[in-house]
């Protein structure tokens, strides 16, 4: 289990299933409202990580789950975590049909670009990132202390971007998004917290962004 504690807010994280999916966590410390992001396989692993942030905050609770994107692996347990915890569901508006499929769970919260989920006093924006999936959503937020985070799911990662299965459409669609609306917008000390493996900052990736663009994946 992983943690960054903030100002404002404390994320956790953990990774599941042979995937090995990240799934977060965020408390916002004043309130104890918390937000699950990416209910991944394996829900007794998604209790103990919800366990562990037991004293971030003022009697923390689940106020909302959060998808980044309607692939398989990142919802198998998201009709179990509903069931748990029967609050707002948030997912890209283009996804949520899809989500519906996999898991069997309608989102209440349809998402576009710019859209912004409040928890307490610290709020979170949805940025759109078109190429992984149609509906695919990165989350956003900005600590008082001035730390930028961004949970951008399976569209960006250490290295490059998501996988669009050598569509040249889909990756130029991905890698414009990724350009214009996280690097053209966030500094280089911008956390990133990726759906699967270890997380990075935008400034160790900023200067490669012309060598995916060329490579095309």
């Amino acid at each position: 289990m992983n943690e960054l504690l903030l100002d404002d807010v404390s994320i956790r994280w953990i990774s599941v299933s042979d995937m090995a999916n990240n799934v977060y966590l965020i408390t916002e410390k004043a309130s104890g409202k918390q937000l699950l992001v990416d209910a991944a396989d394996d829900f007794e692993a998604i209790q103990e990580l919800i366990a562990a942030a037991s004293h971030d905050g003022p009697e923390p609770h689940i106020v909302g789950i959060a998808t980044t994107h309607q692939h398989w692996d990142h919802v198998r347990a998201l009709a179990a975590t509903v069931e748990k915890y029967p609050v707002d569901t948030y997912a890209g508006a283009d996804d949520c049909q899809g989500i519906a499929a996999e898991a069997g769970v309608t989102i209440s919260h349809p998402l576009s670009d710019g859209s912004k989920i409040t928890l307490g006093d610290v709020v979170i924006e949805a940025i759109h990132l078109r190429g992984h999936t149609p509906g695919s959503i990165a989350y956003a937020l900005v600590d008082s202390s001035g730390q930028p985070v961004i949970l951008s799911g399976d569209s960006l990662f250490p290295g490059g971007v998501g996988n669009t299965w050598k569509d040249p459409q889909r990756f130029s669609s991905l890698i414009t998004d990724v350009s214009v609306r996280i690097f053209d917008r966030f500094p280089d000390e911008t956390k990133v917290f990726p759906g699967h493996g270890n997380t990075t900052e935008l400034g160790i990736e900023r200067p490669h962004l012309d060598e995916w663009r060329e490579r095309g994946w």
